[in-house]
């Protein structure tokens, strides 16, 4: 029969849990639950127990089995695991705690006073990042140098760009804020952070950064995170769209139990994660199917803007074609009317045709290309023009032409020329009183 399942934590019992730890120095988060239930969750009572069993007293209750811890995640609360160092217990401690408790208020509320006043008439120098990247380097550097070159792979890039990169590769980012002065620092740093098993946990799971917060950057960081002691770590993941810290540890931890509180804490915001990666992955598919889509739609979009504009190319290829064909057309039309007009303008201007007895006339047989004979009268002194424009003002003679004798054959000079401005007459031509002359046509020359 399976055994059944373990309630949840709500929020005041998670503190409480965490007060009793802090209080009694406790390392096992199952022992700490298990001495609260017994009290019914009432920490004084569970406290004084404690007590009495570090004085000899036992106690009454008798301890449950063990069972696994689980922490209520549906709060958002940040996990944090505090690692007191030992302190003196039992009456005579708690007796010291307690006289020297108005004391040291007094003492750290003086200081507290102290140093805020002094923020503003000599401000800390770390508030002012110039060369964060540098910052970074140089404890990496100053790090190596007193403990070596094996230890986890630091995140050589700013705090900013380390929390970029881990919530673009929706990776843990895991940060660790290096007391230089503190007691621990010196022992976290060669017992826990540079062993074998927790520089390949951290490699293999997360990114990871870490800076002093002697340094500037690492100060701004640490202003962000608030730490309450060292060694501090804090773990950030995106979370509801943006990068939250879900887990610190503090104070001195041994490797093991560092590697078990970053299991849990990743065990305990897994489904954030994943929700992250697939809602990611549903936008990725939603963006590549848009893009798809607008590829589609822009191919298309050019498809119809290429038939568009090869339409009206044709169109205006076609309109061009026919205003040039109108054009033509009008070019001829005016053409042909400059043509009859200048016939009729010939015609009128012929001298009127002599009588056939006239001595002086000259009978002239023309033959057209088109086989038409014509016939007239001109007078041996008139010049060789007269027939041409007798010739031209008929409409069965072809636009272009020249007169040639048949025998011998040669063309009259009708018209005036370079060589002969002044045409010769009829008699100057060696024309007789009956002459046959032909009419050839130039209008395709």
């Amino acid at each position: 029969m399976a055994a059944p399942e373990e309630p949840e934590l709500s929020q005041a019992q998670t503190e409480k849990l965490l007060q009793f730890q802090d209080l009694t120095g406790l390392e096992s988060i199952d022992q700490c639950r298990r001495t609260l239930e017994q009290h019914n969750w009432n920490i004084e009572a569970a406290v004084q127990d404690r007590l009495n069993e570090q004085e000899g007293v036992p106690s009454v209750f008798n301890p449950p089995p063990p069972r696994p811890l689980q922490v209520n995640t549906a709060d958002h609360r940040i996990y944090s695991y505090i690692v007191s160092r030992p302190q003196p217990r039992g009456l005579l401690g708690w007796s010291y705690y307690l006289i020297m408790l108005p004391f040291r208020f007094t003492y750290y509320t003086l200081l507290d006073i102290f140093r805020f006043a002094l923020r503003f008439i000599r401000p800390d120098p770390r508030g002012r990042v110039t060369d964060p990247v540098g910052d970074v380097v140089s404890f990496i550097h100053s790090f190596e140098e007193k403990y070596g070159r094996s230890h986890p792979v630091f995140y050589q890039g700013t705090y900013s760009q380390a929390l970029n990169d881990a919530k673009r590769e929706l990776r843990y980012l895991l940060v660790y804020l290096h007391g230089d002065d503190h007691q621990d620092t010196d022992e976290f740093c060669r017992s826990t952070l540079c062993t074998e098993e927790v520089i390949t946990f951290i490699n293999t799971q997360m990114l990871f950064w870490a800076c002093s917060t002697s340094k500037p950057e690492g100060y701004r960081a640490s202003q962000a995170l608030r730490e309450n002691t060292y060694p501090f770590l804090a773990m950030i993941v995106l979370k509801d769209g943006k990068m939250t810290m879900v887990g610190r540890l503090e104070g001195l931890i041994q490797p093991e139990d560092l590697i078990n509180q970053l299991t849990f804490i990743m065990e305990a915001n897994q489904t954030y994660l994943m929700s992250e990666r697939i809602e990611r992955e549903q936008r990725n598919q939603t963006q590549e199917i848009r893009k798809r889509q607008d590829e589609e739609f822009e191919a298309s979009l050019r498809a119809d803007q290429e038939k568009e504009r090869k339409k009206r190319e044709e169109q205006e290829q076609k309109r061009q074609e026919e205003e040039k064909v109108r054009q033509s057309v009008l070019m001829e039309e005016r053409r042909r009317r400059k043509l009859e007009e200048e016939k009729e303008r010939k015609s009128e201007c012929l001298p009127p045709e002599p009588q056939a007895d006239d001595p002086e006339s000259v009978k002239i047989v023309f033959k057209l290309p088109n086989d038409t004979r014509v016939e007239r009268r001109f007078l041996f002194g008139q010049s060789l023009t007269v027939i041409h424009d007798f010739l031209f003002s008929l409409k069965e003679t072809p636009e272009k032409f020249q007169i040639v004798t048949n025998f011998p054959r040669r063309v009259l000079p009708c018209l005036p020329s370079e060589e002969q401005p002044n045409p010769p007459t009829l008699k100057e031509a060696g024309l007789s009183r009956c002459e046959v002359l032909f009419v050839q046509d130039l209008t395709d020359d």
